[in-house]
């Protein structure tokens, strides 16, 4: 297997691995919606500072250009599997399951998290020196005295 691939791969689990983490600590379940008492702070965190260290882990852990974009993947994964397992398990009670999980209310919620994995991972990147500028007077062909300093 191509190295760069095996380095995504690692990646999007790390960053699974971390977004399942945050979701356990914090106890937030984020596909549940309860009217106006949804938005706490730990439901907060859940949804913009645990994906945005996710994207930052995937960002490191990856090492190149191209994590910005491995990043949005971790928690879309994630809250697929969740929504799946509220679906098969949680509320397996034989009602209407749009009655317990508001597909209308997930989109915009995986969305929101999506962008602040996404936004770790540009930070993580940059922070990492993906995009670091070589030295142009170095670069150039016939400058020499660049070249030794």
């Amino acid at each position: 297997m191509n190295q760069r691939y095996a380095r995504g791969i690692l990646a999007v689990t790390a960053g699974m691995a971390v977004n399942f983490f945050g979701d356990w600590l914090l106890g937030a379940r984020i596909e549940i919606f309860s009217g106006i008492a949804t938005f706490t702070f730990p439901w907060m965190l859940d949804v913009f500072l645990v994906p945005f260290i996710a994207g930052l882990v995937v960002a490191k852990v990856f090492g190149s250009k191209g994590g910005k974009w491995l990043a949005c993947l971790p928690p879309l994964f994630v809250r697929c599997i969740s929504y799946a397992y509220m679906y098969f398990f949680v509320f397996n009670d034989g009602k209407d399951f749009a009655y317990h999980l508001n597909l209308f209310y997930w989109g915009p919620c995986v969305i929101l998290v999506v962008e602040a994995a996404n936004f770790g991972g540009i930070l993580g990147e940059v922070l990492i020196g993906a995009y670091r500028r070589k030295n142009r007077l170095a670069a150039e062909p016939g400058n020499a005295e660049c070249a030794k300093a």
